[in-house]
């Protein structure tokens, strides 16, 4: 287990409140991630667990609140060094090979220490497909291949929306081992779910999103 006494999260937000179109999505919402724990995120459609990943990722302005990482206030410099983020697209290259997308984001990225673009291929099961072109693949291959580049980041903070969406036992597996071994490695992780499927074997806590219509039924 990751030591965390005296040490920052990794990743925190205090009075973090979104609005779309003068409407509440959700907030204000207090968080944190320290380095060895997963942060999962539950709530229905529309309570705002993509908005939030987004809002923290830097994609979205929040209406108020502040986000640091590392106990500094997060600037879009240490947001593309600290977060790799997993949403619903894939962000893969339709027309290049699996192998060539990951060269590239790993070009672009940087890359984890003693980790290559073939041997992530290899962890998440697609090995013999390193020449395939994307736009071939199946739904469950491309989150896998989503996987191997979220895999090859050093970034210390995953923000993982839905990755167990379009995955088979197998594949919810692999999740699983991943998380377990980048919290192993003083990472942390903020993952979304619907809470339809079992917390990653790791130190976690949760945070309930809940929509408008909810909040109005239980007020």
């Amino acid at each position: 287990m990751i030591e965390t006494a005296n040490i920052p999260p990794l990743l925190k937000a205090r009075g973090l409140r979104f609005s779309r179109n003068d409407d509440p999505v959700f907030g204000p919402l207090d968080l944190h991630v320290d380095a060895g724990e997963a942060l999962l995120v539950q709530g229905s459609n529309g309570a705002g667990k993509t908005t939030l990943l987004r809002v923290l990722a830097g994609l979205l302005r929040p209406d108020e609140g502040q986000i640091e990482i590392d106990a500094r206030p997060a600037s879009s410099t240490d947001r593309s060094r600290y977060i790799a983020y997993l949403s619903h697209l894939t962000a893969l290259k339709q027309d290049l090979g699996t192998l060539e997308n990951l060269h590239f984001l790993c070009g672009l990225q940087g890359r984890r220490a003693r980790q290559m673009p073939g041997n992530a291929l290899a962890i998440v099961g697609l090995a013999g497909y390193e020449d395939t072109l994307v736009r071939q693949l199946s739904a469950g291959q491309k989150k896998r291949l989503s996987l191997a580049r979220i895999w090859l980041s050093p970034a210390p903070i995953w923000l993982l929306d839905e990755p167990y969406a379009n995955l088979d036992l197998e594949g919810i597996n692999l999740v699983n081992r991943m998380i377990s071994a980048h919290l192993r490695s003083g990472g942390g992780a903020l993952v979304t779910t619907h809470g339809a499927y079992a917390a990653p074997p790791v130190r976690n806590r949760t945070l309930t999103l809940r929509s408008a219509a909810e909040q109005e039924d239980a007020a």
